[in-house]
């Protein structure tokens, strides 16, 4: 099942890479203004960490943003630290970012990673077992739901126990879209999978993930629709992004070797194979840059969202509005700023 809708591309900007001297935040805010007055660009999406992947905090950086565009949709690609954050805490946030975007916000929830050192010590800091991380999700989502649209909340759950409680602001966004991250790798227990997708189609208006292989892309957004079906939601309502870094360079291995020396101060050497790595980048050539990003369109794909996996993030945009975005298909495209 393909998609009927037009799709809309997704910059994802790199609130890290400035603490590796790939530029500044001034670098990120002006990038998004580009994207925006490009007209080919219908969202900007920020990381999130604490200390597991430092940066600059997410909703800091996007309330910079909102103040300086007007147009684009902007969101979390994957709140990791979603379940260590209280959900009264977090609602008031959001909301405020959302009041100050004139409603413009997606909120991009996950369970976060872990299983290597410093994940594992984030949790440990901020006092959360790993074990207690979908629970307080789920909890933390429902939760945010209700304080966005009732006066008063009474709420006793596993992780939160309140009475009267009201949150204000209220969102502009009525309801704020969730999406939910999700991006088993593929040794993972297929019932594992199941139950996240299931969890995807459930709680979220969207789902979110990256390094998948365009058919398992496919298959796993096609069951999500169908599990939204069994829920008794509209299934041509939910979003899909998938992330993806990019790399355009006419030289192929110079692309690569840009992309993923990024990549390795990103995340550490050796945190991701070469067969992860392969899926996840798109990089060389504008044409075969947009083959990549047409084939997760084709597949379904409502929202490919771009990173550019490299130093020259001005160059790089620049290059992907005028040389790759003008060469895909079934792309909403509003007028440039």
């Amino acid at each position: 099942m393909g998609s009927s809708a037009q799709a809309s591309i997704g910059l994802s900007l790199s609130t890290r890479a400035v603490l590796f001297d790939y530029g500044t935040m001034d670098d990120i805010i002006d990038a998004a203004r580009v994207a925006e007055e490009s007209g080919y660009f219908d969202s900007v999406w920020v990381g999130d960490n604490f200390i597991a992947k430092p940066r600059v905090e997410a909703m800091v950086t996007l309330a910079a943003i909102a103040a300086h565009t007007s147009k684009v949709k902007l969101g979390t690609i994957c709140m990791s630290t979603f379940a260590m954050r209280h959900p009264v805490q977090l609602a008031i946030q959001w909301a405020s970012l959302d009041v100050l975007a004139k409603g413009r916000t997606i909120l991009g929830a996950c369970i976060g990673g872990t299983g290597y050192p410093k994940a594992d010590k984030e949790w440990e800091v901020m006092g959360v077992s790993s074990n207690e991380r979908v629970g307080r999700m789920v909890e933390g989502i429902n939760l945010l739901r209700r304080f966005w649209t009732e006066e008063q909340v009474t709420h006793h759950g596993r992780y939160y126990d309140f009475d009267d409680v009201e949150v204000l602001p209220k969102p502009i966004q009525k309801p704020v879209p969730i999406w939910i991250a999700l991006n088993p790798r593929a040794h993972v227990d297929e019932s594992v999978v199941d139950r996240g997708l299931r969890r995807v189609a459930k709680y979220g208006e969207g789902w979110q993930t990256d390094g998948t292989p365009v058919e398992t892309f496919r298959n796993r957004f096609e069951r999500i629709r169908e599990y939204a079906a069994e829920e008794g939601r509209d299934p041509s309502a939910l979003k899909s992004a998938l992330h993806l870094m990019v790399n355009i360079n006419d030289d192929n291995e110079a692309a690569w070797k840009d992309a993923t020396t990024f990549l390795e101060k990103y995340y550490g050497v050796g945190a991701h194979s070469i067969d992860v790595m392969d899926t996840w980048i798109a990089g060389g050539p504008p044409k075969k840059v947009a083959q990549k990003i047409q084939s997760y369109i084709d597949a379904g794909c409502t929202t490919p969202v771009l990173r550019f996996a490299a130093a020259d993030l001005k160059g790089q945009l620049r290059r992907c509005i005028d040389e790759v975005l003008p060469l895909l298909h079934g792309v909403e495209q509003r007028l440039p700023v």
